[in-house]
């Protein structure tokens, strides 16, 4: 079955890969491209690290949930930040948008990919390591998620091959 006019919106750990399989997702399926965390920054005119140093975490994450409520995408591929899934209301309104695709890895190599931890802008308490934060958001990830994608030991051509041809070819529908 082809989805007409929905949009694909991935959620996923920092590192998990949103951004770089949302730009060629979308130039794969020939559709728009949308990083909220960027939507989020520029409205502010500042960084999300430079937001967490000025406010708090909580700060950022209300901040995102606006930038979310605000988006209006038809067949979109939407990359979010990983803390998106603390807001019921944004993800019901993603949901809206299109298929949630979970990009899930596992905590060793979100620990790989994010080197820069205490820099990146990521919206959680003082005090929580990565290990912390993983284990709390796993839970909620799986939750929110229409489709979950198992991102270990792939590239990112392969991941992108996965979630075009998840559920039957839904998003096989490139040409249309």
């Amino acid at each position: 079955m082809t989805v007409h006019g929905e949009s694909i919106v991935f959620i996923g750990m920092p590192g998990a890969g949103k951004s770089t399989i949302g730009v060629l997702l979308a130039k794969e399926l020939a559709r728009e491209f949308v990083d909220t965390d960027l939507l989020i920054q520029v409205d502010a005119g500042k960084t999300l690290q430079d937001i967490v140093y000025e406010s708090d975490y909580r700060h950022l994450r209300q901040l995102e949930e606006a930038t979310i409520l605000t988006l209006n995408c038809d067949r979109h591929v939407i990359a979010t930040g990983g803390s998106v899934i603390y807001s019921d209301t944004a993800m019901q309104h993603l949901k809206s948008l299109g298929q949630v695709v979970f990009l899930d890895l596992p905590l060793a190599d979100v620990e790989t990919r994010v080197e820069n931890f205490s820099t990146r802008g990521i919206a959680s308490p003082e005090g929580q390591n990565l290990a912390d934060i993983y284990a709390e958001r796993q839970p909620l990830y799986q939750r929110h998620a229409n489709i979950t994608i198992d991102c270990r030991g792939k590239t990112p051509a392969q991941i992108v091959s996965e979630v075009i041809y998840e559920e039957g070819g839904q998003y096989a529908d490139k040409d249309a």
